[in-house]
């Protein structure tokens, strides 16, 4: 039987088992059954039982049936405003694409990489650039941006390579290392990621501790700097890029035409350089702002607008429509599934169930708490949103440090941190989603690498946070 079929029929069991069985002790109905759904749509996905869209049409039937929400809230919780980042910098990435402008920024990448430089140092010179740029603006913007990139080098290094060989070595490790790298680097600083600033909001507002801008950095860069080189080396291992031969002097000299700079790419870079310096800005502009109105998804909409409605210079604008159909239309419903049933964990009590489980280990040794908790938070952000994940989790976790009378730095900073390290699933971050809708990567392949690096994660958050408090 094969891991499909397993899967297909494995999932729908493991819910009909929480609607037979009852809860665990103190857990509500609604919350046993969206536990439920949580690994059906988990099973579904790293099987690929079914297509990954499909499943995500889940939550949408089960969560109101559940009695969780209505179906009308259900449906809301699929078009977060994520989404629209995720569509509007789709677009921008189609008219980099269009443009061929992606092939000179892939360029100058190769130029650090050099002539002798082999796969795996291709890989760690996209990851380094993509967490350095991860580090000031949103996680899923960087993946859309470095995505094309990436892509022109491997089509331009890809010689006589089969159809089947598009996902073997450097070319399904090259978007799954954007992918982790994106959401690594966005651990550097608070405004890498809006989880950092819900969480260490949150761990105010309960506990009174402030840690500032400096004081996150001072323990998230390190963090960064060291996950990923380790992340590469996990993904070349998982991915066997020593097995499989890439070319890197090809491709830079089939990305190097010496052409001269086109009219389409001189109009198309102040815009993408305005886009940039707006998702910079915008934690800057944001509170001049009515609330809720100046998002990294305005932006990203206010860009793709822009596509559509500046001339290109040869009697066309940037984009059209056509050209935007090209949209990863099916991977961005798949997202929008991943949001619902973060939402139904969060709706139904299930993300608030775990977090009070955690209050019994105020009797073992701090350490020790640590550990568990940095490791059931990366363990519950597989599978709801990062956001979700901080605004569950977090307030327990602030109570827990204050019942215990430990250093909150020692305790919820790893907890938040963890919050956004996810990557076994497509579903599971913009990042993963979006390198998912190359083509390049296989499932198995994700989720290998993706546990691989949540369990060195357990220990390396720890051992940063404690080792840099240490040190102070």
């Amino acid at each position: 039987m094969t891991a499909r079929r397993i899967g297909l029929a494995f999932g729908p069991l493991a819910f009909a088992l929480t609607a037979l069985i009852a809860p665990p002790g103190g857990m509500p109905v609604g919350a046993w059954l969206v536990a439920g759904l949580v690994v059906w749509m988990a099973a579904w996905w790293m099987t690929e039982a079914v297509p990954l869209s499909v499943t995500a049409l889940l939550p949408f039937i089960v969560l109101p049936l559940a009695g969780v929400a209505s179906a009308e809230k259900v449906a809301g919780t699929y078009y977060s405003p994520i989404l629209f980042l995720l569509l509007g910098g789709a677009f921008l990435a189609l008219a980099i694409e269009r443009t061929g402008l992606h092939r000179r920024l892939s360029l100058a990448i190769l130029r650090v990489v050099g002539s002798g430089g082999g796969a795996g140092r291709l890989l760690l010179a996209f990851m380094v650039s993509t967490a350095l740029l991860s580090m000031f603006i949103s996680n899923t913007s960087t993946a859309l941006i470095m995505m094309p990139m990436a892509l022109a080098v491997l089509q331009g290094g890809a010689g006589a390579e089969s159809e089947g060989a598009m996902q073997d070595g450097i070319h399904g490790a090259l978007p799954m290392g954007i992918a982790f790298a994106a959401s690594i680097g966005g651990l550097g600083t608070i405004v890498g990621s809006p989880t950092n600033a819900i969480a260490i909001g949150l761990l105010d507002e309960i506990s009174g501790v402030r840690i500032g801008f400096a004081e996150w950095a001072l323990y998230g860069v390190p963090l960064v700097a060291l996950s990923v080189p380790l992340a590469a080396w996990i993904i070349a291992r998982v991915q066997a890029v020593g097995a499989h031969p890439f070319d890197v002097a090809a491709a830079r000299a089939a990305i190097d035409s010496h052409a001269a700079w086109s009219a389409p790419e001189r109009r198309l870079v102040p815009l993408v350089l305005l886009t940039f310096l707006a998702w910079v800005t915008q934690p800057l502009i944001a509170p001049l702002l009515p609330p809720g109105s100046w998002t990294d998804g305005t932006i990203a909409v206010i860009a793709a607008l822009a596509l559509f409605l500046v001339p290109d210079g040869t009697g066309r604008t940037l984009l059209v429509w056509p050209e935007a159909e090209r949209a990863p239309w099916s991977v961005i419903f798949m997202f929008g599934g991943g949001l619902a049933l973060a939402g139904g964990m969060q709706g139904s009590g299930l993300a608030a169930w775990i977090g009070e489980a955690l209050l019994p280990l105020a009797s073992w040794p701090l350490l020790l708490v640590a550990l568990v908790v940095t490791g059931l938070v990366i363990i519950v952000t597989e599978f709801a949103s990062n956001v979700a994940t901080a605004t569950g989790i977090m307030p327990v976790v602030a109570a827990l440090v204050v019942s215990l009378g430990a250093d909150p730095v020692l305790l919820a900073l790893p907890a938040a941190l963890a919050s956004s390290w996810g990557f076994m699933l497509p579903a599971g971050t913009g990042p993963n989603a979006i390198a998912w809708a190359t083509g390049r990567i296989r499932i198995g392949a994700m989720v290998r690498a993706g546990a691989l690096l949540d369990l060195a994660g357990v220990v390396l958050i720890v051992g940063v946070v404690w080792g840099m408090a240490a040190l102070v």
